[in-house]
């Protein structure tokens, strides 16, 4: 993550490099299975994700061209490509040289300009069929999990396939749906049977050693197919936090738009342990959450945290707690058509125990008979004598895969305070409005929160996103609004997480280290060990640090 992330610094930048003549693709998936002719995209079987690789393709150009190739039955050429929105003829003739249109037989058709054949050294493409593992036999468009179970059964059984054709062997699978993948895989006889292949593909991975650097193995970890067999993670060093602050107990709770979480995201390694590293690092014993895509994203999180099963979570030195999650059932906002759910993350060890959670629904129609989105997620907490009402807000709907730091939002953003919501602030002492907002906290759109005599925590000359490309971020949308009496117990301390929120197993476009998140966490401290009478003493004004001057406050 450029100049100040540790966790970037030493790692390389491109660890994975197929062969001289083929695209280099994201760490976090395997698109083998669409290189057709060494180097180009199959526009008639790439994933949103996949196609979001092409220069100048985001994911709402990726949905409409998906989306268009159902309606027309798949492209017949490649010039089709100019007629869906968002592409034209001038984005087609940018990305023409790396695309083509193939049928399930795989005769492909290629731009006139883009047909280069390489005779003298051919290259197989797709899956090795004899050493995938079966995440990567799944990647293949019509294999289900239980047909990849029988390929890997039948491999164990009768040793290496000597042909695609043997695959008609298999159980469940007939000549209709070998024609279908036929294209997508092949048979490499020369390999030994290994979980750390990459589909048959070689890469190429560097190691660099650390003293704070940790290394995963596939044959330990379920890493996802596409990326190299060894990664070498480093994290800050931080001392855990002794969780007092002037001598009195606080608890500091985070809120994070994790940007599309889905249970593939949350599943890719590099996900999982920044978001557990970034909780235990911090001491954040409840996290906010927003932009889930699957309603179990977050039960991956709690699972890693409560079992460490990742290198960096086992040797965590300090207490890792026991992690509960709650999703909220309904979606709270909406981005380009796709659900979005918020949720709450929080260790009950530390005496956190969860009142209730609901949805405020809005009684505004959005023209459909379903209420507006998007709508905040409540939850109460019970923390030591003391209860927190937590708001959970998604107001700005982020455009996912943005890398300039550009926020896309639409009206759906604009704050309207609805009579539940007013009256549940104004009848809660401890209330803690928080979440990402798509604006910063002097904006008119946000007066409604002033006018309930909410106070912000961070304040709008802070950033809060991030990206490779712009490490110091360009926007502050994601805040906490404060009641007066939750501010009487405010320690004083509130930051932006800005440090190990890369990991090379993270995609980054074509490359590889990207960030978790375009959202950075927000974490804030207060003291709800008891019912606080007074408050502090010694309130310090508002600090936003980096982990590294955490570090050196904790040793304090």
């Amino acid at each position: 993550m450029g100049g100040i992330l540790g966790c970037h610094r030493s790692l390389p930048k491109d660890p994975m490099d197929f062969c001289q003549n083929k695209r280099k693709f994201s760490a976090a998936c395997n698109f083998s299975h669409i290189l057709v002719n060494q180097e180009r995209l199959n526009i008639n079987t790439a994933t949103e994700e996949e196609l979001m690789t092409l220069p100048g393709v985001n994911r709402t150009v990726a949905r409409n061209i998906v989306e268009y190739r159902e309606c027309i039955d798949g492209f017949k050429k490649v010039e089709d490509l100019a007629l869906v929105s968002g592409v034209g003829a001038t984005k087609l003739e940018v990305i023409k040289l790396e695309i083509c249109v193939s049928n399930r037989t795989g005769s492909s058709q290629h731009s006139p300009s883009s047909l280069r054949k390489d005779h003298d050294h051919p290259v197989s493409t797709g899956i090795n069929i004899n050493t995938a593992t079966p995440s990567q036999l799944m990647s293949i468009r019509g294999i289900t999990e239980k047909t990849a179970k029988n390929i890997i059964v039948y491999r164990n059984v009768h040793g290496p396939f000597k042909s695609v054709d043997d695959l008609v062997k298999v159980d469940h699978m007939n000549s209709s749906l070998l024609d279908r993948i036929r294209f997508q895989v092949f048979v490499d006889r020369s390999r030994t049977q290994s979980t750390n292949t990459n589909g048959g593909l070689t890469n190429a991975s560097k190691s660099h050693s650390s003293p704070t650097s940790v290394s995963l193995q596939s044959e330990d970890l379920d890493l996802p197919p596409g990326g190299p067999p060894q990664i070498v993670s480093a994290r800050p060093v931080v001392e855990p936090f002794s969780g007092l602050r002037d001598g009195k107990a606080v608890v500091r709770v985070a809120t994070w738009n994790l940007q599309c979480c889905s249970n593939e995201k949350a599943n890719n390694p590099g996900v999982k342990e920044v978001v557990c590293m970034t909780l235990l690092e911090n001491d954040i014993k409840l996290l906010a959450v927003q932009d889930l895509a699957d309603g179990e994203s977050l039960e991956k999180f709690c699972a890693e945290l409560n079992q460490g099963t990742l290198p960096s979570v086992q040797k965590w030195g300090g207490p890792r707690g026991t992690w509960k999650c709650i999703v909220s059932d309904k979606p709270t906002g909406q981005i380009h058509k796709r659900a979005a759910f918020s949720g709450f993350l929080w260790n009950s060890a530390s005496g956190i125990e969860l009142k209730d959670a609901v949805i405020l629904e809005s009684p505004r129609s959005s023209g459909n008979g379903r209420p507006a989105l998007p709508q905040p997620y409540l939850a109460r907490f019970k923390i030591g004598l003391s209860e927190l009402t937590v708001m959970n807000f998604h107001l700005g709907l982020t455009q996912p895969g943005e890398q300039n730091g550009n926020i896309h939002a639409d009206d759906s953003r604009s704050l309207h305070v609805t009579d539940a919501v007013r009256d549940t602030i104004r009848g809660e002492n401890l209330l803690l409005a928080l979440g990402d907002f798509g604006l910063p906290p002097d904006s008119r759109e946000l007066d409604p929160l002033r006018m309930e005599k909410l106070s912000a925590l961070v304040p709008p000359t802070q950033f809060t996103n991030i990206s490779t490309h712009n490490l110091q971020g360009s926007r502050c949308v994601d805040n906490m609004w404060a009641t007066h009496t939750l501010k009487n117990i405010y320690t004083g301390h509130c930051w932006v997480v800005r440090e190990g929120l890369t990991n090379p197993w993270i995609p980054d476009n074509w490359s590889w280290g990207g960030v978790a998140s375009d959202h950075c966490p927000v974490v804030a401290e207060f003291h709800l060990d008891s019912a606080a009478k007074e408050p502090p003493e010694n309130r310090s004004s508002m600090a936003v640090v980096e982990r590294g001057e955490i570090t050196t406050r904790h040793e304090r």
